[in-house]
């Protein structure tokens, strides 16, 4: 038995994590899943909820390079359509509602790349989203503060910045195109 919801889940993604697999993303979003119905008694959730930080490191897996952050959401806040470049991610709603759109990417007669929306779905409190390598969404906090964990399979500040894998689209004249810098 480890010491809180935080421990028992960093314990639990460790003892699954392997190969991206149908059962690893099983394994770990019913980890978070979990983690979602944390006492907010427990020190850790009590200072992200006192805190409401706009972004927040929980976990970095020396060995493995998993991270779980945390992200207080106004709502409101629109993020815009993107990948996670190689990274697969699962996203949890803590409190709030967050709406998650889905993308398809296609292409124009003329070359251009654009997105045709799939659907959106609410994200409410204690339900878990998967995203895998090449999955293309968007995030829209509709009642906020909202607290949701997003954990990676790696470092994606190294995979957008470092390595320019995350590819990040735009709204051109009622189209989602890519982004330029």
């Amino acid at each position: 038995m480890h010491g809180n919801a935080l421990q028992t889940f960093i314990a639990g993604v460790r003892a699954s994590w392997g190969p991206l697999s149908s059962e690893l993303i099983d394994d770990c979003r019913g980890h978070l899943r979990i983690l979602l119905q944390a006492a907010p008694t427990e020190d850790w959730l009590a200072a992200l909820l006192n805190d409401k930080p706009a972004s927040r490191e929980l976990y970095r897996d020396p060995d493995h390079g998993f991270l779980l952050l945390a992200h207080t959401e106004d709502q409101g806040l629109y993020r815009r359509p993107h990948d996670h470049g190689r990274s697969w991610v699962l996203y949890g709603v803590q409190s709030g509602d967050i709406e998650m759109g889905s993308y398809g990417r296609t292409t124009d007669p003329d070359g251009q790349a654009r997105l045709v929306k799939r659907d959106a779905t609410l994200v409410r409190p204690g339900t878990a989203m998967t995203y895998l390598p090449g999955d293309i969404h968007d995030t829209h906090c509709r009642t906020g503060p909202a607290l949701l964990f997003r954990f990676t399979e790696r470092d994606l500040q190294v995979e957008d910045v470092r390595e320019g894998r995350v590819t990040r689209y735009a709204d051109q004249d009622g189209v989602f195109r890519i982004a330029r810098p």
